[in-house]
Formats: C-alpha cells, structure tokens, sequence
C-alpha cells in the first residue's frame, strides 16, 4: 500500500485514497499516522505521526464554519458528507484534549441478500406481513447491510410502501416495484420515537428502524409489529441467548410480563451475525438464524434466553441456522481459516 505524505493531505485525496484502498473506516488522530481500516485490519497510511495542528486541519475541513461554532460549543459533531464520489458518516471530537475524527465510507446502494451469502431464510424472514425480525450482533458486525439487503428484497419483488428511521442513512434505496421513504434522525425527525409514532400514521407496510435505543421505541415497534406491519431493526447483543436479558434491560421490572407478552406475539425471527475475515483478504458474514415457532413463544413468555440455543439447533426443517454450521460451511468452502473458526466458535459451545 503506498503510503502519502503528511504535507499533502487534504479531504479530497483523503477519501479518494480511502476508496482506492477499498477501506471501510479513516482514523486521524494526533500523534498517530492517518489509518485507514481495510478488511477489518487497521493500516497506517502516512510515514509519520500527524501533528496536533495537523489533526485539528484535516478534521475540521471537514467541516462547515457553522459546524465548526458547533463543534466547539459541544465538542463533538456528527454529520453527514454526501459527493459525486460517495457518501461519508463523520464524527468529529475532542481526544486527550485534541481535535479528530473519524469517517466511515458508506456504499452507494445495498448489496442484495444474494450478494452478501446469507441464508434462504433471510429471504423468508424478508417477506412475512407482520411481526419483528431483528439483526443482531455486536458493533460492527454487518448488521446495517443485511438490513439493507433485506429492505432491497422487498423493496424489489413487492408492491409495498417502506418507511425507514435511521442515524444517520447509510444505504439510499431508489424506489423499485416498491416505494421507500427514508427518514434520518435529527434532520427528517426528532427521535426514533417520534418518527416511529408519525410511521404508523404514513400508511406502511414495512417499518426499518435503524437500532432500538429505549423502551418506549422498543414498546411502540412490538405493538406495531403486532397489529399488521413488519418491523425490521437492528440490536446490539453479543449472542441470541442474550436477546431478551437486552431486552428487558430497557423495560421497568414491573412492565417485563407485558414485554414478554408482546415479544413472544411479535417476534418472527432473529438473524445473529459475525463479520469474519476471509483467506482472500475479504471479509463473510457468518449467521445463526432462529425462527420463531410456538416452542420458542414459550420460552420468550416464561424462560431465559438460553433455552432459545436448543429450537435453533433443532430446527433444521424451519429453516433455522446454528452458527457452528454457519462457520463450518465457511471453513469447508476455504473461505476462512481454522483460527478464525475456532475463535468465533469458542462463544457458542
């Protein structure tokens, strides 16, 4: 990878390099070269550590003068960057008193469910009326994309009118045999929330809300999802064991009865995944799917998550995907290498 020169760094041949290098993430942070994250991996770009000044330069070209009062006013800011060569996430803050950021380079349309090689079930989770399916995984794990993917399917094969609610948009999605609206948080609506509620008055068919946050978005989804709409969101949690532990996390001990309730009537499915690197310097989604049948609606009312492992493992015939063969299948195909099997696995034993 050639390495640049700290003097000729500048926004525009920043990212144009980023996109060259097919990175994913920018790191610029005083007394450390520029780092670019590529397949997962970070990689220093520059021959020498940027300077403080310029750290807080390259950051805050980034940034309109009024962004800038703003950023000083808070410290840190977020926004949006949209042009002719693609779309940028960018935060902007303060690290051991200096200025930073941090940008994401966003793909310019969703890849398709095809695309990315995650199960049939995907598909069908895609296409059911009502009910909740989330994505779950940890940070970084993909799991905006598969949404994306998902939203894509349907937005292409049904004649369905799809309202998203995300911070901020990654993926835009043209209108196909399908219409899509896309409300970004901060700028279209205040809160989740409240674009949630304002959704349920826009005539959908589809709702994607871009991650719950809170119970009362987490409330509002379910009843949704109960009473004639898909819900697709996303859920920071490190297994499907620990889905309704998270869950109820949110919710007043004295409302988990109601929430096991709506849950277990709600919930269609839960696609767990792992962003794995591959042998080619890539990177694959590994997933455990679980379908939600009347055995798992049993558990969700009365048990803990952890009895949700034994109807994924034996629920084959719905479609139902376990993680240890979602990785075995990789490591067969030499996709990925027997370390890195190993490493996702330990959590699943």
């Amino acid at each position: 990878m050639v390495k640049g020169e700290n003097s000729m760094l500048n926004k525009e041949q920043l990212l144009d390099h980023a996109k060259t290098c097919g990175a994913t993430d920018i790191h610029i942070c005083a007394g450390s070269p520029v780092i670019f994250r590529v397949a997962g991996e970070l990689i220093p770009i520059t021959k020498e550590s940027l300077t403080a000044e310029q750290s807080r330069q390259v950051s805050l070209e980034l940034l309109t003068e009024g962004q800038k009062a703003q950023f000083e006013s808070k410290l840190d800011y977020d926004l949006m960057l949209a042009d002719k060569g693609g779309r940028y996430r960018i935060n902007v803050g303060y690290f051991n008193g200096e200025v930073g950021a941090t940008i994401r380079i966003l793909p310019t349309e969703p890849k398709t469910i095809k695309e990315l090689s995650l199960p049939d079930i995907v598909s069908v989770l895609a296409h059911r009326t009502k009910g909740l399916v989330l994505i779950t995984g940890s940070t970084s794990q993909g799991k905006t994309t598969t949404m994306a993917a998902m939203i894509d399917e349907i937005n292409t094969t049904s004649k369905k009118h799809i309202i998203t609610i995300e911070d901020p948009i990654e993926y835009v999605h043209a209108n196909k045999t399908g219409i899509v609206r896309q409300r970004e948080v901060g700028r279209d609506t205040q809160t989740f929330y409240s674009g949630l509620r304002a959704a349920l008055r826009q005539d959908p068919n589809v709702i994607a809300i871009g991650e719950m946050r809170d119970y009362e978005t987490i409330k509002i989804a379910l009843t949704a999802a109960e009473t004639g709409v898909l819900v697709l969101s996303t859920l920071h949690v490190i297994s499907i064991d620990k889905i309704l532990e998270r869950l109820f996390s949110y919710a007043p001990v004295a409302d988990e009865g109601q929430l096991r309730f709506l849950l277990a009537e709600a919930l269609q499915g839960i696609i767990h995944q792992e962003l794995l690197p591959t042998v080619d310097g890539g990177r694959r989604v590994a997933c455990e799917v679980l379908v939600v049948t009347s055995a798992a609606k049993n558990i969700i009312r009365r048990r803990g998550g952890f009895f949700l492992r034994s109807v994924i493992e034996t629920g084959k015939k719905q479609g139902m995907v376990t993680m240890q063969d979602s990785v075995n299948d990789l490591l067969e195909k030499k996709i990925i290498s027997e370390g890195v099997a190993k490493s996702v696995l330990a959590n699943y034993t």
